[in-house]
């Protein structure tokens, strides 16, 4: 959900931390294909990324209380995930994951066209839309993790059309062997410029015993403000009591989590460990999660008892306002060349580029994203090749044509 809400006044506090993370664990390759399928112990990103990383003894942020009356000390935690439907919609936000063998299709962008990734993405024309079987005209994400390749593939609005293709509001590509990041100021599949994914609490993990990330949640009205992981605000909200996007917020060590059960124990344990990081203006803290039969929906429910004040904030970064966000150079492309330039029909044409200060390079059509420095293509009919060069920064672009006669 993306809305803004008027106010007057600015003010930021801006703070550092670092800590260690956790090493990563699991294979991508050993993720079993399907729907809302095992992770196997995969965590997507590196150690190093904010998403795995232990905040247990991270400073208190020193305007905590203050964020959380903000937000509302009595409002309870709710977990927005389960098992069945509610008026007709699944609980929660789905996924998939597919094989590097599915077929990659093409992604016609709206609203957010100019900050997504143009793909294309290997997204099944069986994909799951958040709110299935009647996704309606809610958020509509959709969520694929391809196992051989290490991508992930997020959509916002996302629509399944007859051609085959898919329609979206807004997109984004992860590198899940790495710890990426969206342009500054850009927007994702999540309002905050994240990846939806990472956050999610999945019943593979709590069935495992420990969940090794943390948390996506929302509140009602954030700051004009985002903090790391995150990288866009979504809103007009200058108050500095009002939390940034990026906010992370911790259980405090103290709470007694003895009297609830095995599974909503690992829930509250990861809450402890790795917090929750604030994603998208929503309901007042609604945890997410993904759909599954095997939730006991009324166990889920008594996490209702855990209050915003039984939490802190802690400070795990720099706050951003539009006045201060970082700026630096976007990625240089100092070469992008086919080979050859003029072939016949299906024909193989390898393309190469030169890129550096990058954080991910894809290419538009038919290939999708890239490692390495070469892809080879076999073209059939005249086609023009762009190569999207993204950092934090900002994104370059290089094109080059392979004539088909």
């Amino acid at each position: 959900m993306r809305y803004y809400v008027a106010a007057l006044g600015l003010m930021v506090v801006q703070i550092s931390w670092h800590a260690p993370a956790f090493a990563q664990t699991g294979i991508c390759s050993g993720m079993t294909a399907g729907q809302l399928t095992s992770l196997n112990g995969f965590v997507p990103f590196e150690a190093s990324s904010l998403w795995n990383t232990d905040i247990s003894s991270a400073p208190v942020d020193s305007n905590s209380a203050n964020i959380i009356d903000y937000i509302g000390s009595t409002v309870t935690l709710h977990p927005d995930f389960g098992s069945g439907t509610y008026d007709g919609q699944s609980i929660g936000i789905p996924y998939q994951i597919v094989a590097g063998t599915q077929a990659k299709v093409m992604v016609n962008l709206g609203a957010y066209a100019s900050e997504s990734d143009p793909g294309p993405m290997r997204i099944p024309a069986t994909a799951l839309i958040e709110g299935y079987p009647n996704p309606g005209t809610g958020d509509r994400h959709v969520l694929v993790l391809e196992k051989d390749g290490c991508w992930l593939y997020e959509l916002y609005n996302a629509h399944h059309l007859k051609s085959g293709a898919w329609s979206a509001d807004s997109t984004a590509i992860w590198d899940m062997t790495i710890d990426p990041q969206r342009p500054y100021t850009w927007t994702s599949a999540d309002a905050a410029g994240l990846p939806i994914f990472p956050g999610l609490v999945r019943y593979d993990e709590v069935a495992s015993g420990a969940i090794n990330h943390a948390i996506r949640f929302t509140v009602p009205v954030t700051q004009q403000a985002f903090t790391p992981p995150a990288s866009h605000l979504a809103s007009s909200v200058p108050d500095p009591d009002a939390p940034p996007m990026g906010a992370r917020l911790r259980l405090k060590a103290s709470f007694d989590i003895s009297s609830f059960s095995t599974q909503n124990q690992v829930i509250l344990t990861a809450l402890k460990k790795y917090g929750m990081i604030l994603a998208d203006n929503g309901s007042a803290i609604y945890l997410s999660g993904a759909p599954n039969s095997n939730w006991n929906n009324s166990d889920l429910h008594l996490l209702d008892t855990v209050t915003a004040a039984d939490f802190d904030v802690v400070s795990t970064g720099p706050v951003y306002t539009s006045s201060d966000v970082p700026t630096g150079l976007s990625p240089i492309v100092s070469g992008f060349t086919a080979n050859p330039t003029h072939v016949a029909k299906r024909k193989p044409v390898t393309l190469s580029w030169t890129t550096s200060d990058e954080i991910y390079n894809l290419i538009s059509p038919t290939v999708g994203p890239v490692r390495g420095n070469s892809v080879t293509v076999n073209p059939k009919v005249t086609t023009t090749y762009t190569l999207y060069s993204t950092n934090q920064y900002g994104r370059t672009t290089a094109s080059v044509k392979v004539t088909v006669p």
